[in-house]
């Protein structure tokens, strides 16, 4: 008879060293039973490893790696609260004051579009609908620029993004000033140029920002940076009200090339994101990084332990892992957005055929409308400290709707002498543009930091959705085969707004369904 073969009980261990990420792997096997345990090398107490049980073939369960990412997380994450308790630097304001010029820029520029198209509309002799598409292209650029931007800056960093795409959407607004007369289709090739420049680099923008800056001053920083941004569609409407009739359209629109000097800057001052450096396993980057921003000695500061990253596709479709956040992302952009630019680009050309009144003339009542935007996104900075992130997206959407449909009831009558168009979109302009400031970090905070520029990139994709349905909704209303006259435009007014504050409605609804509140929260670098 032939005896089964002898088990024989055995244990072996070993030990593997990661210099670069700063681990170390002791793994051992006894019987049936194998077990591992993963530490830091550096100073890692022996409650932290991680203690693994191998399967039957020897490998690591599906679940050790996301156990191991996790623990790693946690000793990232005590590095920079350590890294946080040093003071703002120089380096850190000027990089502030760098991104809100650029940011200040792309509003500039986007916004002049609107005052270009309501003087050369009667002059080319446009229909509604070849206006609409010189409206709307930039929209379309917006949308492949966040999500090309979007998945780029998660994957070759923040700061590249920022500057690359600046070069891009300003050599897009100055070569329109070079265009034939009537060459609509040139324009609106250009404008998708400035479009998709403009948004691949604001999806990296507030991630940087929101990404660099202390927790403690997260919340007001991250969103008072917005403030100065309202200043570019101020300029906007005071260069073309001053400027159009001494310059001309095309001088006008050869301002939007001045993004250069602040990209050329951002290439050569601004640090890359810490957070993101450590969401990429790149600890020794995000040592050397963290020593540039705070203004001290590399080798002062303590090497990191390494993130392993989780995945390296970069693919826009990891966000659906959270499908209840990645609708709220675009149905509270689409709506806001939608809301806020149809008012914004066609509110001049409305108003100077409504009051019959030159373009510059229009241009100068939306002045106050910037001034009112303005001061709304100095309101929705300091709101958040108090109600949060959610109270006061619920505030600024709830008087948004009650605004759009005011407009809907009473754009011909007026109010002590001004029009009522003119008033309501003034105070309406403090809280469908003002809290912007509150919702473009809201939605990086919420996502963890390797997939901060995705989502953000998300977002502008929906608010370049917004940007083409705003314009868009008028043109379907009044007929795109129509001229663009008084009587199309000033027909098309009460639908058009009735609809805009669906939009703000809808908004509203996602707004109040998602609870999650970041304020005063520690990002998760995921």
């Amino acid at each position: 008879m032939t005896l089964p073969p002898a088990r024989h009980a055995f244990s072996i261990k070993w030990r593997v060293r990661n210099p670069s990420a700063g681990v170390s792997l002791i793994t051992g096997s006894s019987g049936h039973t194998n077990r591992c345990a993963l530490t830091a090398a550096a100073g890692v107490r022996g409650e932290d490893m991680a203690d693994v049980t191998l399967d039957a073939q020897g490998a690591v369960p599906a679940d050790a790696n996301e156990r191991t990412r996790s623990a790693a997380t946690d000793r990232a994450q005590d590095w920079l609260t350590a890294i946080e308790k040093s003071s703002l630097t120089p380096r850190y304001y000027a990089t502030i004051v760098l991104i809100v010029l650029q940011e200040m820029f792309e509003f500039y520029d986007f916004f002049l579009v609107g005052y270009l198209v309501s003087v050369l509309a009667p002059g080319w002799h446009l229909t509604y609908g070849e206006s609409a598409m010189m409206l709307l292209s930039s929209g379309v650029g917006a949308i492949a620029g966040a999500l090309i931007g979007g998945r780029f800056a998660d994957l070759v960093g923040r700061k590249r993004m920022i500057w690359g795409g600046g070069f891009i959407f300003a050599l897009g607004a100055a070569g329109i000033a070079l265009i034939p007369d009537g060459a609509w289709i040139q324009f609106s090739i250009l404008r998708f140029v400035v479009g998709f420049g403009s948004m691949a680099a604001t999806t990296a923008q507030n991630p940087l920002i929101v990404e660099i800056t202390p927790t403690r001053y997260r919340t007001f920083v991250s969103s008072m940076m917005v403030v100065p941004v309202a200043l570019g569609t101020m300029f906007a409407a005071m260069i073309s009200a001053n400027l159009l009739p001494v310059i001309g359209w095309r001088g006008v629109a050869f301002t939007g090339a001045a993004p250069i000097v602040t990209s050329l800057l951002i290439l050569l001052f601004v640090p890359e994101s810490v957070r993101w450096l450590l969401s990429r396993g790149r600890n020794a980057d995000a040592r050397r990084e963290a020593s540039r921003l705070l203004g001290v000695a590399e080798s002062s500061i303590s090497l990191p332990s390494a993130l392993p990253p989780a995945k390296k596709s970069g693919s826009m479709a990891d966000l659906l892992g959270d499908q209840k956040r990645f609708w709220w992302v675009v149905v509270i952009w689409v709506g806001i957005s939608t809301a806020t630019y149809g008012v914004q680009l066609w509110g001049p050309t409305i108003l100077s055929q409504l009051l019959k009144i030159t373009p510059h003339a229009a241009a100068g009542y939306f002045v106050y409308v910037s001034l009112s935007s303005l001061l709304g996104r100095v309101l929705f900075s300091v709101l958040p400290l108090y109600i949060g992130r959610r109270g006061a997206a619920m505030v600024g959407t709830t008087v948004s709707v009650v605004v759009m449909l005011a407009i809907f009831a009473f754009y011909r009558e007026f109010i002590f002498g001004w029009p009522a168009f003119v008033v309501l979109i003034i105070l309406g302009a403090a809280f469908y543009s003002g809290m912007f400031a509150n919702i473009s970090p809201y939605v990086v905070e919420v996502f963890p930091v390797s997939l901060g520029g995705r989502a953000f990139g998300l977002a502008q994709a929906s608010n370049g959705i917004g940007k083409i349905m705003g314009p868009v909704c008028l043109a379907l209303i009044a007929g795109s085969n129509d001229l663009v006259s008084p009587k199309a435009t000033t027909d098309a007014v009460a639908p058009a707004f009735l609809f805009l504050a669906a939009c703000e409605l809808a908004a509203l609804i996602a707004i109040v369904a998602f609870r999650r509140e970041p304020h005063g929260k520690a990002m998760d670098i995921g």
